[in-house]
């Protein structure tokens, strides 16, 4: 075979290889840049219980500071809070500390259940109503008060399942007091409510700054 010959022969050839090598080295970067999004796919870090809870509580407090949630629905919001902390509590101090994967879906589940009642009590046509007046205003900043120690983590779910529960009362009797006056209330009735809201004002209070707090839960 002559030398010509020859050449033309292993020309092609190195072209063909080194064609084979690049088109491998695409391949290859392809699949690590699909294995490296599948990963970070799988890993996607999942909210931890006490982030969880912290998002039920922002959910709540912002409920109570735009009036969507009523004081009874809040109260009952928060108290079935305060029984799943209070599982969650149970469940760590038989474990040493720590929750099985199976408490972490049952917690998760329940939290599932409120998440979805924390829905529908924001978007019911129950809303908090206070009205232009002294009475109404002492209401609405009671509520402000109670949202923002929702919010900070002062109080727990189970105060505030009390101290909503005790605002709830002052508003049922604020309603029937003017449901037997013609929509209004007598100067006697105006007193009544003013003194149970101071003593509401000192439970938000004592509730706000005592040694319980939502912070410190472990995940």
């Amino acid at each position: 075979m002559s030398s010509k010959l020859s050449k033309w022969i292993v020309v092609p050839a190195a072209v063909l290889w080194f064609g084979s090598v690049a088109l491998g080295q695409d391949t290859s970067s392809s699949g690590s840049s699909t294995q490296a999004s599948g990963t970070t796919k799988s890993t996607q870090k999942q909210p931890t219980i006490a982030e969880r809870k912290e998002n039920q509580q922002d959910r709540i407090a912002n409920g109570v500071k735009s009036g969507q949630l009523t004081a009874g629905e809040t109260s009952n919001l928060e108290s079935k809070e305060a029984a799943i902390n209070g599982e969650t509590r149970a469940d760590r101090a038989a474990n040493g500390g720590k929750l099985t994967p199976a408490e972490k879906q049952q917690i998760n589940r329940q939290q599932n259940q409120v998440s979805k009642q924390i829905y529908q009590d924001k978007h019911n046509a129950n809303t908090a109503h206070y009205g232009n007046n002294a009475v109404g205003q002492r209401r609405e900043n009671q509520q402000d008060r109670i949202a923002q120690g929702i919010k900070s983590g002062q109080l727990t779910a189970g105060e505030t399942a009390k101290l909503e529960n005790q605002q709830k009362g002052i508003n049922q009797q604020v309603k029937a007091d003017r449901a037997a006056n013609g929509g209004k209330l007598t100067q006697g009735e105006k007193k009544q409510i003013n003194k149970e809201q101071n003593a509401a004002s000192k439970n938000i209070y004592n509730k706000k700054h005592n040694a319980n707090t939502q912070a410190g839960m472990k995940k």
